[in-house]
């Protein structure tokens, strides 16, 4: 018995032995990636089955878990089919999610939290950030241009500039036609202290369901935008920089010496005058301008981060570095970033966290003119004499009207910008009663600016000199801040899906300015001290009274969404905003919206079908405004000027002056946007095919506008501002896109989208007589635009070019009896035998009709390649430069080559006296076509093999180059089409910044 026993516990004992052997822990580590793009997955549950046990996945997709080796792991992520696999003793444990067949189960961020995409009933497109951050755009929009349908995003070539933005259209006149910007809960009018790398997601909301309850600034959309946050995970170090440089793409070629010393001629002698330049031929090449001010300018950014976290709390910190030389030699742009965010679980029903960035840049501005001087700049004038002075457009024939030395220019100017600005949001969230949940969060923006403007005393030429120091100084702070509490209550009983949200929300915006100026200032100048100093007992000090601008905004909203049998859909929201800028009965605005939505494949007659892997039909309804008005809009405003002084008293003292430079009415009421959607989304083949389509209709009532108004009504060329307008935005927006793996190791994606926008004038308070604008940059201070009933806002508008006047005989029998040989023809359009203003016509739109993307991406192993292209069509272009004239400026080769010279020599381009101020008048021979196709973006890159990278030490390491700009389809004779400006003078080219293409090395490096 006694043997039996030991025999048995022998046996007992090795059967634990081997049980304990399989029951070890194994330190399990691998990466989860998206089974179609090839892409890491980010926030991934991976977790022991039947365990509490688990992790997240990095910011890489990797994970790593100690885990028994008999061990089973669930992979469950957002969107995608969650995944079991068994360790069977493995240390490494690689899996790729399949996305749900249903696309529509996955989550989005709306206004004041998240929904399924099956319960949105408003068209909200959705971008990640790491699609913006790969591309070389220093700039937080720029990387969204051609990503998103009706969306038109506008780029400066100015280093440090913000692209201008416009969401379906442009329905505001006089006030901020920007979207809201929504960073972290917090509203902001621009992101240019964003770092792109630190930005997780965009969601742009584009009707009126979806962007009602953010009230009084959503008129213009939505624009809502997620930084990174942390994950919980071992730290994540990473390293993401970039060098390369920057050039002028498609430079205007500009007339040489002699073809400018022939022109010159010409133009004298069509003038009654004899030759200036005795020999043209003389000159040869003369100055290349272009050549001598631009240049390849360098451009370098770096960015660090380290984030991870527990169960407890999570980090993200970053810290970015951007140097951005502009195209001038002198000009330059420096930006420093730092973004911070923490969250903190203290209990299950209790978190807070806060974001916080930092913002410090300079830039070494250029004189707003040079381009201008550029253009016109004579190539026979010398950059400098042999005696080491300025070559002066005076002592070599060109010395009349516009024409200067760019390079003193250049030398001579010394402005300065710097901006500091600091942005927070705190918030806590607490959880109760199960379905409950209160959320509080208070933001801000600190913002200072600065403009030094310096100018010494120097003699460059006749025209370009100073003899007294002039120091102007403008100094604005900015001091927002925003308080938010919202009380959310989710519920799922059944079939029925249920979520109410109510909110009470208050701001306070406050904006102070001063303008400073000082003459005969001492000064340094070529690095010593100069022998003598001016008197400084007769520095002269102005300064303008400081401006503040001070609003304030109460407001209360609630939303209800509902759905059932994950079939039909109802989404209702209210807001009710008061806003300082308007008072008595007018304070308060309320903007409802709602929106129903129906998902089609969840129907029984859809089960068996085989087409459509979702198909969803929605509609929308709903009523925003628009608080970007001028502050106080019914007060009288007198605006002061130091330069418009008097001279009183005994002793005598200077007084600056003062003017009225518009009219107000008795009262104003609220800017309101009213919109309607209908939209179609859908997927094949398991949505590896999707396509999203709407159709949107959008009216701006009570447009604020300002109308000139003559000088006779006492303004000094004033205005008279007043609620004055309605336009309408219709139009037909449509993506499609298709994802695929074909096979283990080459993954694609191919995407476009397209967004028609008409836009037209509804009605204005001046009947059918047109309102005239666009004179900036104009030759004689012509208005080049109207806004007229019927038509789109700031149409080009003047005579309509028929050809060129051959011969004086030609003239003699023409309507146009002061008009010379080589002079443009213009139409009698109205047949009246007379030519007058009343013959003009409209002669283009500067609002394209379309906007097209197309978005690319391929990876093959460890290569991977995304391809973006972008462009507009149906647009107009007015090219100011080309009559801009005022004696002897240049010419551009086109026009020297073209140009009527003699009978029969042209019949569409008119002779070198194109300054005329006939010739000089709006026409159609200035507008062009302002359609452009580019290669927005090319980038190339290889991630080192995952054993060679980890021999390093080095989880990730990845080299690419990028091409931004490289490829630049379009017909315009000026540098680009692409053409912002002002409402009223939008699309009129008088020199602006040339757009340039960025070429460049990077490396990204994850530990």
């Amino acid at each position: 018995m006694k043997r039996i026993f030991t025999i048995s516990g022998l046996m007992l004992l090795f059967l634990l032995t081997v049980d304990a052997a399989f029951a070890q822990n194994v330190t399990v580590k691998g990466k989860v990636i998206d089974a179609t793009s090839g892409e890491a997955l980010i926030g991934v549950s991976v977790l022991v089955k039947g365990t509490s046990t688990g992790a997240q996945t990095d910011a890489n997709g990797g994970y790593a878990l100690s885990v028994p080796g008999t061990a089973t792991l669930t992979f469950a992520y957002i969107g995608y089919a969650t995944q079991e696999v068994a360790v069977n003793n493995q240390t490494t444990v690689d899996v790729r999610l399949q996305a749900k067949a249903n696309e529509l189960q996955q989550v989005v961020v709306i206004g004041y939290g998240t929904q399924r995409k099956l319960d949105v009933t408003g068209s909200i497109a959705t971008v990640k950030g790491s699609d913006v951050a790969k591309q070389a755009s220093t700039t937080a929009l720029g990387g969204l241009q051609g990503k998103v349908a009706g969306v038109q995003i506008t780029n400066s070539g100015s280093p440090g500039a913000a692209p201008d933005i416009t969401i379906r259209g442009l329905g505001t006149i006089y006030g901020n036609t920007k979207p809201l910007f929504v960073v972290d809960g917090v509203w902001y009018s621009d992101i240019s202290f964003l770092n792109p790398q630190d930005i997780e997601s965009f969601s742009i909301l584009k009707d009126a369901s979806s962007t009602a309850i953010y009230g009084i600034r959503a008129a213009n959309g939505v624009v809502l935008i997620g930084t990174k946050r942390g994950v919980k995970g071992k730290p994540v170090i990473n390293y993401n920089g970039y060098a390369g440089f920057q050039a002028v793409t498609n430079q205007v070629k500009m007339a040489n010496g002699t073809e400018y010393a022939t022109a010159v001629n010409e133009l004298s002698a069509l003038n009654g005058g004899s030759p200036i330049f005795s020999n043209p031929a003389s000159y040869g090449t003369g100055t290349d301008w272009y050549k001598q001010i631009l240049h390849k300018a360098f451009v370098t950014n770096h960015e660090a981060s380290i984030s991870g976290g527990t169960d407890k709390y999570t980090y993200n910190y970053s810290f970015g570095y951007l140097d951005q030389g502009g195209l001038a030699k002198t000009n330059n742009y420096q930006r420093y970033t730092i973004h911070l965010s923490n969250d903190f679980k203290l209990t299950k029903a209790l978190k807070f966290g806060y974001t916080a960035s930092a913002l410090s840049d300079k830039s070494k501005d250029v004189n707003g003119d040079l381009f201008h001087q550029l253009f016109g700049a004579a190539p026979t004038l010398p950059v400098r004499t042999a005696n080491g002075g300025y070559g002066d457009p005076n002592n070599y024939g060109t010395g009349d009207g516009n024409n200067y030395n760019p390079q003193a220019t250049l030398d001579f100017f010394n402005q300065k910008t710097k901006n500091k600005r600091f942005t927070y949001n705190a918030y806590a969230e607490l959880s109760f009663l199960k379905n409950f949940k209160f959320r509080s969060s208070y933001g801000g923006d600190i913002s200072q600016n600065e403009v030094r403007a310096f100018t010494p005393i120097y003699e460059a030429t006749v025209k370009q000199f100073s003899n007294k120091t002039n120091l102007d100084v403008n100094h604005t702070d900015v001091r927002n801040w925003i308080w938010e509490n919202t009380l959310t209550y989710d519920v799922k009983i059944k079939d029925h899906r249920l979520t109410v949200l109510a909110g009470y929300s208050a701001q306070d915006n406050t904006t102070r300015q001063i303008d400073g100026k000082a003459d005969y200032v001492p000064y340094v100048a070529n690095g010593s001290i100069r022998k003598s100093f001016p008197d400084t007992t007769n520095v002269n000090y102005f300064a303008t009274p400081g401006s503040q601008i001070h609003t304030r905004a109460l407001s209360q909203f609630g939303r209800v969404n509902y759905s059932f049998k994950d079939k039909y859909m109802l989404n209702a929201s209210v807001r009710k905003d008061g806003a300082s800028q308007f008072y008595g009965d007018h304070t308060y605005g309320y903007f409802p919206s709602v929106g129903a939505g129906w998902v089609i494949t969840n129907e029984d007659f859809m089960k068996d079908q085989k087409v459509f892997s979702n198909l969803k039909l929605r509609g929308s309804w709903g009523k925003v405004g628009n608080s970007g008005v001028p502050i106080n809009p019914t007060v009288q405003v007198i605006a002061t000027d130091p330069y418009l002084t008097g001279i009183f008293g005994n002793p005598q003292t200077l007084y600056p002056g003062a003017s009225i430079n518009s009219i107000v009415p008795p009262s104003i009421v609220w800017e309101k946007t009213v919109s309607s959607d209908l939209g179609l989304e859908g997927g094949f083949l398991e949505n590896k095919l999707s396509f999203e389509a709407d159709y949107y209709n959008r009216e701006t009532q009570d447009a604020i506008f300002a109308i000139p108004v003559a000088g006779s009504l006492g303004t000094n060329n004033g205005s008279l501002i007043g609620n004055q307008a309605s336009i309408q935005n219709r139009g037909f927006e449509f993506s499609l896109s298709w994802k695929d793996r074909t096979s283990k190791d080459f993954s694609y994606s191919i995407g476009a989208n397209i967004g028609v926008n008409n836009n037209k004038v509804l009605k204005v308070i001046t009947g059918d007589n047109p309102i005239y604008d666009g004179g900036d940059g104009i030759a004689n201070g012509a208005l080049a635009t109207r806004t007229v009933v019927g038509q789109p806002i700031g149409q080009f508008y003047g005579y309509k070019v028929e050809g060129i006047f051959q011969t004086a005989a030609q003239v003699a029998a023409s309507k146009q009896k002061g008009a010379s040989p080589g002079d443009f023809i213009y139409q009698d359009t109205n047949n009246d035998g007379i030519l007058d203003s009343r013959d003009r016509v409209a002669l283009g739109s500067p609002l394209p009709k379309y906007n097209y993307g197309i978005n690319t991406s391929f990876t093959y192993k460890n290569f991977d390649l995304a391809l973006d292209f972008q462009g507009v069509a149906d647009v107009s272009v007015y090219n100011a430069n080309i009559a801009y004239r005022f004696g002897n400026e240049n010419f551009t080769q086109d026009f020297y080559a073209n140009r009527w010279h003699g009978a029969g020599t042209s019949n569409t381009y008119p002779s070198v006296n194109v300054g005329k101020t006939s010739n000089a008048a709006p026409n159609s021979f200035y507008v062009e076509s302002g359609a452009y196709f580019r290669m927005r973006n090319a980038q190339f890159g290889y991630t080192l093999p995952g054993v060679l990278s980890n021999k390093l030490g080095i989880s990730k390491v990845r080299f690419y180059a990028n091409a931004q700009n490289a490829i630049n389809i379009f017909g315009y004779k000026g540098f680009s089409p692409e053409i912002g400006g002002a409402v009223g003078s939008r699309g009129i080219d008088a020199s602006v910044y040339p757009l340039y293409a960025t070429y460049n090395f990077g490396v990204n490096v994850t530990f």
